[in-house]
């Protein structure tokens, strides 16, 4: 299972951003190319560990969109992007997003209180996108009703989960070694 995803990852070039290790694969980057059997993998994964019984698939702009829009089509859910610019709309929340890479403002629209959401994500690294997240969601006053990462690349996970008292559910887990990615499950 997930055999075109692993077999992937392991080809996927590695560059450094200070001293961050960062892979480049289609689903996380958008390049090289997507190919569509990669893609239907990664949904028909997606939809068989995942409880779509809710009223809006989420994902911060960029990556969490291309694996949105066939999900919304497939399971029937709408999505909502977390955006990187400002709209000033009534309700609108900014949520100051910390990576290994970088620090920006993400913007939240179009979610109110009693929402059930399903986070979506193409990887977890330092935990700070999704802890951005879930904080502002539970302060909107929306219900997770899961998380779905396609990449987990960190050894935090279960200490993420128990601080913010989710479960986060990956389809593959990675490390970086030596400048390759390695698929360890």
């Amino acid at each position: 299972m997930l055999e075109k995803l692993r077999e992937s990852l392991k080809d996927s070039p590695v560059v450094r951003f200070g001293e961050y290790d960062y892979f480049i694969h289609p689903v996380t980057d958008g390049i090289p190319f997507m190919e569509p059997d990669l893609l239907e993998e990664v949904i028909d994964h997606i939809c068989s560990v995942c409880d779509f019984e809710c009223d809006l698939i989420i994902g911060a702009e960029a990556m969490a969109i291309p694996l949105m829009a066939p999900l919304s089509l497939k399971t029937g859910v709408p999505y909502n992007i977390i955006r990187k610019r400002r709209y000033g709309l009534p309700g609108e929340v900014s949520v100051k997003q910390v990576t290994g890479y970088s620090k920006l403002d993400l913007y939240i629209n179009g979610i109110s209180r009693g929402n059930r959401v399903v986070i979506v994500d193409d990887v977890i690294s330092t935990g700070g996108t999704m802890r951005a997240l879930v904080t502002a969601l539970r302060g909107i006053g929306a219900r997770i009703e899961d998380i779905i990462i396609v990449v987990e690349k960190t050894d935090e996970k279960a200490a993420l989960e128990q601080e913010l008292n989710v479960r986060i559910k990956t389809l593959v887990k990675i490390e970086i070694r030596d400048g390759e990615v390695i698929v360890l499950s």
